[in-house]
This record gives structure tokens, C-alpha cells and sequence, in this order.
């Protein structure tokens, strides 16, 4: 029963910390009119929480590692929360971009520790179904916080989603406080300072290099997606931002199906063997959507949702794969990870641009379906080599 109230808990607070920039997304309007600012700058607020999410990944995973879950977890959602209420009252746009910078830099904390700690409390098919219960709640922030931040930043201005935010990080806090142990493996020694040996160990197996390799053009595609299914939507069938959020909405939905479906099928297949067949699917999809969705809207719909649905099936594997390879680094090898996914996702609209020229949907997705499936292959030939062989 413990276990799973931490499940919840962390859970929740990986979801919170994700909504700094879901919530955000529909306000970015009102926040040029409000500071009296430019596009360009407006975008910037994103940019640097973007930024600092990614690169405090490599930070924050070792010092976990190093020092314990807890007592990295609570001074960094102490931070976020903080920051949102800077957000909150931030007077000019520059004001705002330090506290964004200051924000992300909290939440890059959360989903660290979040992963190292299911990988701590759970084993076996219970860390399996763990983290795809994780996932599950992680994937409610992109479907729920665009809602959330537009009812709320369209009735009450766009500072009062940044109230929310802070207040309930602030119950957060208090509730890590006193109900998350810690769980940090007493086996592992704790090692004075940041060394780079953890990183040289994940970078030399092979299994751990499949992973990454795989996760990089997983969300550089999902981001592909993400980016010019909206310009898609509006400009070959005439929707409009409201009826393209509920496209979104659907995709997100089918994808939380997928994650929970994903931990039963990880349960049942060991190693790495299932999340690449299942990412061999997800990419079948991308293939698919080429050559289909510029047929009719319905077809556009039910193979976006099929994309969501096979990507969600492998979303939890990668975290639950390196928690067990790396028991005494494993919010460092989380850590990468994520930093490494990050980094597809910044890649995924700049390869749109490249491509889009002309509104090719056979092109882009055409493209972005073999990068998915040349990345695949890599990873398959990595995930069969020994670690031994690396080694030597």
C-alpha cells in the first residue's frame, strides 16, 4: 500500500511539473498583449524552460544518485514553486524570462528522481506496470493543460494559471516532505562530487546506447507530428484551433491507452525486444500517415490516433529498462535519457522545415518514417551486442 502511495505521489508531481509548459502554451498570446512584448520574446519564455529542462537532466541525475532522491527533490519543488509565483507577478517580459529559466530548471528535477524512485520501490513486472502507471499520469499534462490554462488564463488573465501552479507545487512540497522515504539504495556508496564515470559507463553499453538511439528519433518524430499536424489540419481541411486542440485531445487520449497497454506488454516480454517491435509499429504509423492523410479528415484522424496508440505502448519501456541495467545510476541514466529525448524534440521541427516546402505530407512523413526506421535497426543491432564485447 506504501508503494503505491508514492507512485501516486511522485506521479502527481512529475504532472505538475510538466504542466509548466502545457498550461503555458495557450496563454502565450495574451502574455505579448499583457507584457507589451514581441512574438520573438514571447517565444523565448519557452525556449529557456526548454532549455534548462534538458540540460539539468545531466545534473540532477547524478547528484541523485550521489546524494539521495529526497534531498534533491524537495529544494527543486521548492524552486519551481517559487517561480511560478514569480511568473505570476512578473512585470516585464525579462522578469518573466528568468523566472521561466528558474522554473525549469525545478522541474527538471521531478521526472529524474520520479524514475529512479519506481525503479528503487518496484521490481519485475510490478516496476513494469509501475512506471506505466507513471506515464499514464505524466501523459494527462498534454491533454488536460491546454484545457486547464485557456479556461482559466481566458477568465482570470494569464498569471492566474501561474498562481495555480504555485499553490498546488506548494501542497506538493509539503506532501514530498512528509510522506515520500527516501529510497535510494543503502547498497550504493555515496560518492563525494559529480565524476564523469557514470556517464562513460552508460555511453560504452550497448543496450543503453539502443535505447537513446531509439528515443532521439522516436520524438524528434512525435514532435514532427506535434508541429504540422495543426498546419495540416487548418490549411487542407479548414480546421480551426478549437477543433484542432480536440484532434490533439483524441491522439493524447488513445496514447494514455497505449501506456497503460504497454505495461502489460512489457511484463510479458523481456529485454529490449518488445519496445522495439513496439517502435517498429509506432513507425509503420508515421509511414502510413504519408501516404493517407492528405485522403480525407477521417482517415487523417484515425491514423493520427493509431500513431498515438502504438507510441504510447512504448513510452514507459525505456525508463523501466534502465533502471534495472543501472541499479546504482539510475537517475543518471534517466537522467540522459531525457536529455537525449529532449534533443529529438528540439530536431523534429527544424527537419519540418527543411521538408515541408510545398505542404508534402509524403515527403515529410515519408522521411521522418525512415529515420524512425533506419534508428530502429541501429538500435536492434546494439541491443544484440554483449556488454562484455563493448567493454573490451
Amino acid at each position: 500500500m506504501k508503494s503505491r502511495i508514492i507512485l501516486y505521489l511522485i506521479g502527481f508531481s512529475a504532472f505538475v511539473a510538466s504542466l509548466a509548459q502545457n498550461l503555458y502554451s495557450p496563454l502565450l498570446v495574451e502574455v505579448q498583449e499583457k507584457l507589451h512584448t514581441t512574438q520573438a520574446m514571447v517565444n523565448l519564455t519557452v525556449t529557456v524552460f526548454t532549455v534548462a529542462l534538458a540540460v539539468m537532466q545531466l545534473v540532477f541525475g547524478p547528484l541523485s544518485d550521489r546524494k539521495g532522491r529526497k534531498i534533491v527533490l524537495l529544494p527543486a519543488v521548492a524552486v519551481y514553486t517559487l517561480a511560478s509565483l514569480g511568473c505570476a507577478y512578473a512585470g516585464s517580459v525579462n522578469a518573466l524570462l528568468a523566472f521561466r529559466l528558474l522554473q525549469g530548471i525545478g522541474a527538471a528535477a521531478v521526472p529524474v528522481v520520479a524514475a529512479a524512485v519506481i525503479g528503487d520501490v518496484f521490481e519485475g513486472k510490478e516496476r513494469a506496470q509501475g512506471m506505466a502507471t507513471y506515464q499514464l499520469m505524466l501523459g494527462l499534462s498534454p491533454a488536460v493543460g491546454p484545457w486547464v490554462g485557456g479556461m482559466i488564463g481566458g477568465r482570470y488573465g494569464y498569471g492566474s494559471a501561474f498562481l495555480l501552479l504555485g499553490a498546488v507545487s506548494l501542497i506538493l512540497l509539503a506532501a514530498n516532505a512528509f510522506l515520500l522515504p527516501e529510497t535510494r539504495p543503502k547498497t550504493t556508496a555515496v560518492r563525494k562530487g559529480l565524476d564523469w564515470s557514470s556517464f562513460v559507463r552508460l555511453a560504452r553499453d550497448p543496450r543503453a546506447a539502443a535505447l537513446l538511439t531509439v528515443g532521439f528519433v522516436q520524438f524528434l518524430v512525435y514532435f514532427v507530428f506535434l508541429v504540422y499536424i495543426p498546419i495540416i489540419a487548418h490549411h487542407r481541411y479548414g480546421y480551426e484551433p478549437a477543433q484542432t486542440g480536440t484532434l490533439m485531445l483524441l491522439m493524447a487520449l488513445c496514447s494514455m491507452v497505449g501506456v497503460k497497454a504497454g505495461g502489460w506488454v512489457q511484463s510479458r516480454f523481456s529485454g529490449e525486444s518488445g519496445y522495439l517491435w513496439g517502435c517498429a509499429a509506432n513507425a509503420a504509423t508515421v509511414l502510413l500517415f504519408a501516404f493517407t492523410a492528405g485522403l480525407s479528415l477521417p482517415v487523417l484522424t484515425a491514423v493520427f490516433c493509431l500513431f498515438g496508440l502504438t507510441m504510447g505502448l512504448t513510452m514507459s519501456m525505456p525508463a523501466t529498462l534502465l533502471t534495472e541495467m543501472f541499479p546504482d545510476d539510475r537517475a543518471t541514466a534517466v537522467g540522459v535519457y531525457n536529455f537525449v529525448r529532449y534533443l529529438g524534440m528540439a530536431a523534429g521541427p527544424m527537419l519540418g522545415s527543411l521538408l515541408f516546402m510545398g505542404e508534402s505530407i509524403p515527403l515529410l512523413f515519408g522521411v521522418s518514417a525512415a529515420l524512425y526506421l533506419g534508428g530502429i535497426a541501429i538500435g536492434g543491432r546494439l541491443a544484440v551486442r554483449k556488454t562484455g564485447a563493448a567493454s573490451s
